[in-house]
């Protein structure tokens, strides 16, 4: 019988399709044969280029007996977890009933009607200390639906329902966090700092690069920089490519994991650059910054996009080896076949990679990464955009996935284009970053994916909507936010602000508990509490803004002072002015020379055509009242 999986745009999946488990994909379809059987559902959630999940594959999904015992017992379901977010997060979250210790491949045992009664993460072949064999699992979990199914259905019942009611409310507290609150969040991640390896707490040692650009933004230069220095002269850093592993099993970044993701190192070379441009003397943050560059251009770049990730796994001189490739230098390498890629192009990941290449490329000059930048863009809009205007979360070779498309991928594709917009002087990526995010605001100020999210989840009640959780990168709801209130500061509109308080506020009390698993929200809040100051430089069409000094300012944007920074030419000021992007009404190059505007809240002060005055006036906050 053909496999289900043969058709499917995950490489995760597509490497269990020849597992003798009959493996169903993610949809309606396998929870109908369950009912129609009247067994258990296996919900198997991993990813490409996670090490356990190749570990359980190879143990228990490609042994016959086990898989005849999956067929003769269960409706068995394979869910790649970054096609399926939403997915993912639901489970895990039942998961945590049963686990403390949650992970990949996440394996959940569930009612026909999606309710969790069993679950872990990794189980081996055979009994492991404390860890049961995957056989016994199994078992267990039929001896249960045959003899206990009462009990069964009243746990799957019981932890669905405290689920539902462990989600946070919408409106959350009255208002974001303040300076306070902030300054409270950078004491606590400053308490909790490994002075001597950098980083956060002790093993396994993650980057959290939200945190470090919250940080940053926050004006803890000095924590932030203590530990993106150690991290780029440590083994979490590949020298010969340049890219940044997932994380660390020791205190000291030693004896990485070494899958490489593209969403770590997209958000690290945003805070590498952030680093540079606060003190351009961090020679070692422009090297990194130019290293993941390397990386994600010569390395994740493919056609359609970038890669998601690539695998911890290759064979090394002929052995199965974790890490082996990147112990060679780059002449062993060439010799080598490297870790395979997962080729799935995600929508927001590739929208974090975009944003960043956009802003390093504006932070150091160099056109080449805008330019790689705007033609990812325009390869997204037009592969992942569908006629009627909706995402695609995922494609393959470009084949698009069904999967619903995520609010991360809305917050982030939409901050990816108003980013590459305004540094390569493409209006019409700006004014399609808009459109984008206006996709998922609902006229009652809160962020909601088209059709309320997974349409299997929604039809059993299980979608988390709005789900907090941030981890590695920012929550679908803190990314939609950013960029909501990037279009306030760029349009005036009160509802985008709104929108970014809103959700600020949602996950106050979590921030302020957690900081270092919030750094985007925090980040966000950051923004909100500051004084709103806008500054617009006009060029002269023609103008190169690296050859223009009163650009020069928009390069250091990174400052705290300044809540948006902008350079663009003549032409594309009227034309967003004319697309309801009030920042540029009127904005002129007055008489003919580049023109800098700062505001205030909207409320923009004289022209200034003098850079030196301009400089000066960004360094001590003078009046602008004179030009």
């Amino acid at each position: 019988m053909p496999s289900r999986l043969a058709d499917t745009v995950s490489p995760y999946l597509l490497a269990h399709a020849d597992n003798p488990v009959d493996w169903w994909p993610w949809g309606e379809e396998a929870f109908a044969e369950a009912r129609r059987r009247d067994v258990p559902v296996f919900i198997s959630i991993g990813y490409a280029t996670c090490h356990w999940c190749h570990v359980m594959a190879r143990e228990s999904f490609s042994d016959p007996e086990i898989a005849q015992l999956l067929g003769d017992a269960v409706v068995s379901i394979k869910v790649d977890r970054e096609e399926h977010p939403g997915v993912d997060a639901a489970f895990l979250a039942s998961a945590s009933a049963f686990t403390p210790n949650l992970g990949w491949p996440l394996s959940v045992f569930a009612t026909p009607d999606g309710e969790v009664f069993f679950a872990g993460t990794y189980f081996p072949p055979v009994d492991v200390q404390g860890h049961p064999a995957f056989r016994r699992v199994v078992a267990a979990v039929v001896d249960a639906w045959t003899h206990r199914r009462d009990q069964a259905l009243a746990t799957g019942a019981a932890v669905a329902s405290a689920v539902r009611s462990s989600l946070p409310a919408v409106d959350g507290p009255a208002a974001p966090p303040g300076r306070s609150a902030i300054h409270d969040a950078v004491e606590t991640l400053r308490a909790g700092e490994d002075r001597e390896h950098g980083g956060f707490g002790g093993a396994p040692k993650f980057p959290v690069a939200p945190s470090l650009q919250f940080l940053l933004d926050a004006g803890a230069d000095d924590l932030a920089a203590r530990t993106l220095r150690r991290m780029a002269t440590s083994d979490l850093r590949d020298p010969v490519e340049g890219g940044f592993f997932r994380y660390a099993t020791n205190a000291d970044w030693s004896v990485p994991h070494y899958e490489r993701m593209l969403y770590d190192n997209a958000l690290l070379l945003d805070a590498y650059t952030t680093a540079w441009t606060h003190d351009r003397s961090r020679a070692w943050a422009a090297e990194t910054a130019a290293g993941i560059v390397r990386f994600l251009l010569e390395t994740l770049r493919i056609p359609g996009g970038f890669a998601s990730a690539q695998d911890s796994e290759s064979t090394v001189r002929g052995e199965r080896s974790e890490g082996g490739y990147y112990a060679l230098d780059a002449a062993g390498r060439a010799q080598e076949n490297p870790p395979a890629l997962d080729r799935k192009v995600l929508t927001g990941w590739n929208g974090l990679a975009i944003a960043a290449l956009a802003r390093a490329g504006v932070a150091f000059g160099v056109d080449a990464w805008i330019e790689a930048a705007v033609d990812v863009s325009d390869t997204i809009l037009d592969a992942h955009v569908r006629s009627d205007g909706s995402l695609v979360r995922a494609s393959l070779d470009g084949r698009a996935s069904t999967a619903v498309a995520a609010l991360e991928d809305h917050g982030m594709l939409a901050s990816a284009l108003l980013a590459t917009g305004f540094a390569a002087d493409r209006p019409d990526l700006v004014m399609a970053g808009r459109s984008v995010l206006d996709a998922v605001l609902v006229e009652d100020g809160e962020f909601r994916e088209p059709g309320g999210g997974d349409p299997v989840l929604v039809a059993r009640g299980l979608a988390l909507a709005g789900d907090p959780s941030e981890g590695a990168y920012p929550s679908g709801r803190s990314a939609c936010a950013e960029a909501a209130f990037d279009l306030h500061l760029l349009t005036g509109e009160r509802r985008y602000r709104e929108a970014a308080e809103r959700a600020a506020s949602a996950v106050a009390a979590l921030a302020s508990a957690s900081p270092v698993s919030f750094g985007s929200s925090l980040r966000l809040a950051g923004r909100l509490a500051d004084e709103t100051v806008q500054l617009v430089v006009v060029r002269p069409d023609g103008v190169d803004r690296r050859a223009d000094p009163m650009s020069q300012p928009t390069v250091v944007g990174g400052r705290p002072a300044l809540s948006v920074a902008v350079s663009v030419s003549a032409s594309t000021a009227r034309e967003l002015a004319e697309g309801g992007f009030d920042l540029f009404a009127a904005r002129e190059a007055v008489g003919g020379a580049s023109t800098a505007y700062v505001c205030r809240d909207f409320v923009c002060r004289l022209p200034i055509t003098d850079p030196q005055r301009l400089e000066a006036a960004l360094a001590d906050g003078d009046s602008l009242d004179h030009a």
